[in-house]
């Protein structure tokens, strides 16, 4: 007991914090109605300047949701669907009402080896067909593997282009090798170009789009409304889910530091911290499985602005965590069991608005 306490403390100092869900609250101060019905896993979504919304179903569908009326966009790039791969995240340009840009993320077997990895593409939207389509980033080699396919895309306040690939199941060689794809934040220029203050942007045998390292695999990206920084979340094996704040040229240190253990329960490292390796800043044992990722900066909610929402797609619910000090010091529960929580956004209206696999995207309201 007296080294649980002192490692407790320890934790503190340093300012990480850790949580074991079954402790958390269940907030009941809210309800929720259904909005758009009858998905099976909208992994991400977008709101339009008419306040329709665009839907990606990881199965490869991109649904145009206006009126109460879903119409599929046709022009939809092939998608790899297999294990956690398909199409995944959308965004909107910060300037689309000028320029009409949406971007994605998708599993892609374009290339030469067996499989697919993670690509990034931009293209307009006409008359519910996507036009003017650029893959602007491929992720390499294909795999078959199934899993760590990343992925968010996020814009900062000056217009560069943030978006995640996660390992793709190679931890021993793709995390901490800055000449391979795979485990990174990568930053682009909105039209695909590498800005020419990125990390290893002079480093010859560097992949240059990378922005930071050692991730295993982030679905979950956001700025902070206030500071302009990118925060991420990222699965862990058992245990060691991590919130991260994404700082150019870190390095994570998956796999060398965990707070995890391997899925049966063995190790792969006996080190949680390391020099030169960043520290998360909060992380979940047992996992809670983390995808889509929100800020409430509206005021919808009495109480609640300022707050972080993630999704957890084993215990199916939204965590939303309390912040103070740039430290998290409360967690409860939201929707709690209605279902596994795929995204996350808050709407032009303030109101957030969450995507369960296998029912819809609903919107949480506030109780009077």
């Amino acid at each position: 007991m007296k080294i649980k306490n002192y490692v407790l403390v320890l934790m503190a100092f340093v300012g990480i914090s850790s949580c074991a869900q079954d402790k958390n609250p269940v907030n009941t101060n809210h309800g929720f109605e259904m909005v758009v019905p009858e998905l099976s896993n909208p992994w991400g979504f977008v709101f339009l300047p008419d306040n329709s919304m665009l839907i990606n179903e990881k199965e490869g569908k991109i649904i145009h949701f206006k009126e109460g009326k879903k119409t599929l966009v046709e022009g939809v790039p092939e998608v790899y669907n297999r294990g956690q791969g398909g199409l995944l995240d959308i965004a909107l340009h910060p300037n689309y009402k000028e320029n009409g840009w949406i971007y994605l993320t998708y599993a892609s077997s374009e290339g030469e080896d067996e499989g697919g990895n993670t690509a990034l593409m931009r293209a307009k939207l006409e008359n519910n067909v996507l036009v003017n389509k650029e893959v602007l980033y491929k992720a390499t080699p294909n795999t078959t593997k199934g899993q760590h396919f990343g992925s968010r895309i996020v814009f900062d306040n000056e217009g560069y282009l943030y978006f995640t690939v996660g390992d793709r199941g190679n931890r021993d060689e793709n995390p901490q090798d800055i000449t391979r794809d795979g485990g990174k934040v990568y930053r682009l220029n909105s039209d695909g170009s590498i800005p020419n203050d990125n990390p290893f942007v002079n480093d010859a045998v560097a992949k240059q789009a990378i922005y930071s390292y050692g991730h295993r695999n982030p679905q979950g990206m956001v700025l902070h409304h206030d500071t302009g920084d990118i925060w991420t979340h990222e699965h862990g094996p058992k245990g060691g889910d991590e919130i991260n704040i994404i700082k150019k040229a870190a390095n994570y240190g998956w796999p060398i530091i965990s707070y995890g253990v391997n899925y049966v329960g063995t190790k792969f490292t006996d080190i949680t911290e390391k020099e030169g390796m960043e520290q998360p800043l909060h992380y979940w044992d047992p996992s809670i499985a983390p995808s889509g990722m929100a800020f409430i900066t509206s005021d919808n909610y009495p109480g609640w602005k300022g707050d972080l929402l993630v999704g957890s797609l084993k215990f199916l619910y939204v965590n939303k965590i309390v912040l103070k000090d740039g430290k998290v010091v409360k967690e409860e529960r939201l929707l709690d069991g209605l279902g596994r929580v795929r995204s996350i956004n808050q709407g032009p209206d303030g109101f957030i608005y969450v995507g369960i696999e296998n029912k819809g995207i609903v919107k949480i309201l506030p109780k009077n």
